[in-house]
C-alpha cells in the first residue's frame, strides 16, 4: 500500500507565507527609506537655516561695520578741516604782530623822495613797487631797509626813468626776518 501525500498546499502556504514576509519586509524597508530620507532632508534643512541665520547675522554686522566706517570717515574730515581751521589760527596769531613789526619798519625806513605805488606779499616774502627822485634815493631805500631788524638784505630787480621825467621807477623784494618764535614754529612745520 502506499500513502500518498499531496504536498502541494504546504508549498503554497509556504510560498505565500514568504511572499507575505517579503512583502511586509519590502514594505518596512520602504518605509524606513522613507523616514531615513525625511529626516536627512529635515537635518540638512535645518542645517541651511543655520546658515541663512548666520549669513544674516554676518550681513547685518557688515551694515553696523559700513556704518561705523562711513561715521569715521566723516569724523577724520571733520578733524581735517577743523586742523586747517587751528593752523589758519595759529598762522594769523603769529603773523598779527608781524605785520605790525613789517608796517613799522617800512614806515621808519622810508626815505625822503621815495614812495611805494605796490606793495605784496607772498609768506614771508615782500615785493615793492615805487618810485624815487633819483638813483641815490634808491640806494639809500636799500641800504635803510637792510639795516632793518625785520628784513633782510633786499634785491633791487629793475631801475628805470619814470614817465615824463617823474624820476625813477624801481622793482625791489625782500624777505621777512620772522621772530624766534614764529622761525621755530615754522621750523617745527617743515619737519616730516
Amino acid at each position: 500500500m502506499s500513502i500518498e501525500i499531496n504536498l502541494l498546499p504546504w508549498r503554497e502556504a509556504q510560498r505565500e507565507t514568504r511572499s507575505r514576509r517579503f512583502m511586509m519586509s519590502l514594505g518596512l524597508m520602504a518605509l524606513l527609506g522613507a523616514a531615513a530620507g525625511w529626516g536627512l532632508t529635515q537635518f540638512y534643512q535645518q542645517a541651511l537655516d543655520s546658515q541663512h541665520q548666520r549669513n544674516h547675522y554676518i550681513e547685518t554686522r557688515m551694515q553696523r561695520l559700513d556704518q561705523d566706517i562711513a561715521a569715521i570717515r566723516d569724523y577724520q574730515a571733520l578733524r581735517e578741516r577743523m586742523l586747517t581751521q587751528i593752523e589758519l589760527i595759529r598762522e594769523l596769531q603769529f603773523s598779527r604782530p608781524q605785520t605790525v613789526r613789517v608796517f613799522n619798519q617800512l614806515v621808519a625806513s622810508l626815505q625822503e623822495g621815495v614812495y611805494y605805488n605796490e606793495l605784496s606779499r607772498d609768506k614771508n616774502q615782500l615785493r615793492f613797487l615805487g618810485q624815487a627822485d633819483t638813483n641815490r634815493q634808491v640806494s639809500d631805500q636799500l641800504r635803510a631797509i637792510a639795516a632793518s631788524e625785520v628784513f633782510a638784505i633786499p634785491l633791487l630787480s629793475e631801475v628805470q626813468a619814470a614817465d615824463e621825467g617823474l624820476g625813477k621807477r624801481f622793482d625791489m623784494s625782500v624777505t621777512e626776518i620772522l621772530p624766534s618764535a614764529m622761525a621755530e614754529q615754522y621750523a617745527k612745520e617743515d619737519l616730516p
